[in-house]
């Protein structure tokens, strides 16, 4: 079965092979550097993450740009109002910006090009429009005249009412029509500014992508992704400027990921409910929120609820308390050889277990194959899981070699969902104590100060000061710590009655 793309040029999904055998070339819209990212921009940036892998596990070679707007308004008005350097500013944020998409597991593109180091190319682009006919020049301004493009519309498929009404239309004097849109603008006082053959000046944000994405995928290339909001007008604005200036087609399969709202309304800063990464990585850990971005369809829109997140947070942790298992059994039995061509039990209650294993891998690339049906693909794991933990239930390992080689396959399907889909991709012992680390962060407290507490209360304890042992352990159940005396000594662990990361 090929890989199938839904195409919002076309308003259908088609089978997706790369123009270059092999080859994907891949362009996705970056974010302007004038604040920190939220959970929005996390979503976009986990769809095309998956996007990227599940291309690469397919075997194709892909080249993916992804860019920084590092000049614009936001970010000139932002630098402004802190009185610092505008390029100062989005240096700070593009260092942010990489801070979460690390944390998150998002893997880095190839190139990921700034549009201030391709000013020459997009000075070229506006040249070879003016040539064309399809761009003019106004008091150091230079505009594209949409109407002058006749397929101006098509990706978005709106008229011209609709495009009045749904576009931010600037009130410009110079403009020949309220829909033409900059591509070059005239700096004002103590803004920054590039020579150019109309003036000094910078860039209009639609031309960015499109110079920037034929110059290192070529004029016309496979995947051009972004959100949904960008459909109109930026990328329509791309398609007509870089289709405008080369008379070639621009990219042939457009993808774009859906809204995210939170608790049913969208995100707003003057609604004060932006959540930022940072705010939500210091409340769940990043799997957590991978997983919750991907149980729903990438293209469809997805609410951000504190319910759906405990929901996931529970999935989650089923999913690695049966790696935890299914590690230590393994590494409990007689090393045994990986490559064997054992698969596991034929008869009795493994053998359900062996069918599902079996089927795994494809049932994966089919849900994947479909348009990235990522909440299809986990619905197979969690009934993979679901079964392994009843098999385990009523199993034995100690001597079973064809139980350790099913667990050994087992254990591979869950590292292609790892691999694919950035989750459950860690070590259960150490997302274990990532968890534990990151709970015990927003508790305030450190494993030294815990174990000083416990200490201070044993030595209470040998004194018979039972009142300050008491008050100690009522001191950390209250923080969050609930402990346990046994004859080794007081063990200690996070209470599981915390709604914590």
């Amino acid at each position: 079965m090929p890989l199938v793309l839904y195409n919002s040029l076309s308003r259908q999904k088609e089978p997706f092979q790369p123009l270059e055998p092999g080859h994907v070339r891949m362009y996705v819209c970056g974010v302007t550097v004038y604040d920190e990212c939220h959970i929005g921009h996390a979503r976009s940036a986990i769809a095309f993450d998956v996007l990227y892998r599940y291309l690469q596990y397919r075997g194709f070679r892909v080249t993916y740009v992804r860019n920084f707007t590092d000049v614009d308004d936001k970010i000139l008005q932002r630098a402004q109002k802190e009185n610092v350097p505008w390029n100062e500013l989005a240096r700070r944020y593009m260092e942010a910006f990489h801070r979460d998409m690390d944390a998150l597991g998002i893997r880095r593109p190839t190139l990921e090009p700034c549009a201030t180091q391709h000013i020459p190319e997009m000075i070229q682009a506006i040249q070879a429009l003016m040539d064309r006919g399809l761009a003019y020049a106004v008091d150091g301004n230079v505009y594209f005249s949409v109407s002058r493009f006749s397929d101006y519309g098509k990706l978005s498929g709106r008229d011209r009412d609709q495009m009045l009404a749904g576009a931010r239309v600037e009130v410009d004097p110079h403009k020949q029509d309220p829909l033409d849109f900059a591509l070059w603008k005239r700096s004002r006082e103590g803004e920054p500014s590039w020579e150019s053959p109309w003036g000094p000046g910078r860039p209009g944000w639609h031309i960015e992508c499109s110079a920037m994405s034929q110059k290192y995928l070529g004029t016309t290339f496979d995947i051009h992704g972004g959100g949904l909001d960008l459909i109109f007008p930026h990328h329509e604005n791309e398609i007509a400027q870089a289709e405008g200036a080369t008379g070639k087609p621009f990219a042939r399969f457009w993808v774009h990921n859906g809204p995210l709202t939170r608790e049913g309304v969208k995100m707003s800063k003057s609604l004060g409910n932006v959540l930022s990464i940072q705010e939500a990585l210091g409340r769940y850990h990043p799997e957590e929120l991978r997983l919750f971005m991907l149980l729903g369809h990438y293209r469809k829109p997805l609410d951000f609820t504190d319910r759906g997140m405990a929901e996931v947070r529970s999935a989650l942790d089923r999913l690695y308390t049966t790696l935890k298992r299914m590690d230590q059994l393994i590494q409990a039995c007689p090393p045994t050889d990986e490559s064997s061509e054992m698969e596991g039990p034929r008869v009795g209650p493994g053998r359900g277990v062996l069918e599902k294993v079996r089927a795994f891998p494809e049932r994966f690339q089919q849900a994947m194959d479909d348009d990235l049906n990522t909440a299809q693909a986990l619905g197979y794991l969690f009934d993979l899981n679901r079964v392994l933990n009843q098999w385990l239930d009523h199993s034995t390992f100690s001597s079973a070699e064809e139980n350790i080689a099913l667990l050994r396959r087992a254990r591979r399907c869950y590292r292609l969902c790892g691999e694919v889909l950035g989750t459950p991709a860690a070590d259960p012992e150490a997302f274990y104590r990532q968890k534990e680390e990151r709970l015990l962060a927003s508790l305030g407290l450190t494993r030294e100060e815990i174990q000083r507490l416990i200490d201070r209360r044993s030595s209470a304890r040998r004194r018979k000061d039972w009142e300050e042992a008491d008050r100690i352990r009522e001191d950390l159940h209250r923080r969050g710590i609930q402990l346990q005396d046994t004859p080794e000594g007081t063990l200690w662990k996070v209470r599981t009655d915390l709604n914590g990361v």
